[in-house]
């Protein structure tokens, strides 16, 4: 193979990853505006459990709301692996 020939390939190569790096950012763009549409909840907790989860949150370094979202998110992901 010549080096005309591997510049060639070269450029196909990276053509193939432009155009899924293009996919993947488009993807990704999705993704947040799908995440950006959240729903609100009033969620009624005792005080003992709030400053459980708060405490934990300050632990992971995340909101109350964000330590919330992620044990839910982890619980319903546990639940559909059954």
């Amino acid at each position: 193979m010549g080096p005309d020939e591997k510049e060639a390939r070269l450029r196909e190569r990276l053509e193939r990853l432009d155009a899924l790096e293009k996919e993947v950012l488009r993807r990704e763009r999705e993704l947040k505006e799908k995440e950006g549409e959240r729903k609100q909840v009033l969620l009624r907790l005792a005080p003992t459990l709030w400053r459980d989860i708060a405490a934990w949150a300050e632990e992971d370094f995340r909101s109350v709301n964000g330590q919330i979202e992620y044990l839910l998110t982890e619980c319903v992901k546990k639940h559909k692996a059954r």
